[in-house]
């Protein structure tokens, strides 16, 4: 489980780190780097929001993690005003493709992990349900075994 305020401080730190370094470089293709840790950042606060949702005990945490993606979108038009003024649209829109590829694929892998636990489990209840019908089986064929000397018994 991703600890829900682990992925808030992971957004709000990548974000203080691209703004120091946008600061001091020449050219935003230099950001690729810290763009990268600020995309991986908000993908696993998405992950954790999706988490904590489910646990209404951290119904709270979702909302401030929620507000931090909502401030991480702003920020996102920042960075994009950034690359459109440094003439680099381009490579912004390639980096918001790119982004959202990453998170299909990582939806289609979540989506593949929570079918292979329900396999799991099913296959797991269904040797449960074999274990008793076999245990319910062997006592039923046990008792009339058992019964049936008896009665053998008092007739000889």
């Amino acid at each position: 489980m991703i600890d829900p305020l682990t992925a808030l401080a992971g957004i709000q730190a990548a974000v203080a780190l691209i703004k120091k370094v946008s600061k001091t470089v020449d050219d935003v293709s230099s950001l690729g780097p810290v763009l990268g840790k600020y995309f991986d950042a908000k993908s696993t606060a998405t992950k954790a929001v999706v988490q904590a949702k489910k646990s209404k005990s951290s119904m709270g945490t979702a909302i401030q993690i929620e507000m931090a993606l909502d401030q991480a979108k702003r920020f996102e038009d920042e960075l994009q005003l950034l690359f459109m003024q440094s003439g680099k649209v381009d490579v912004w829109n390639k980096i918001k493709s790119r982004a959202a590829a990453m998170d299909v694929e990582s939806a289609h892998e979540a989506r593949k992990e929570k079918e292979a636990a329900a396999r799991h489990k099913k296959e797991m209840d269904e040797v449960i349900e074999l274990v008793l019908m076999a245990l319910v089986f062997f006592s039923l064929v046990g008792a009339i075994i058992y019964f049936s000397l008896g009665i053998m018994g008092q007739r000889g």
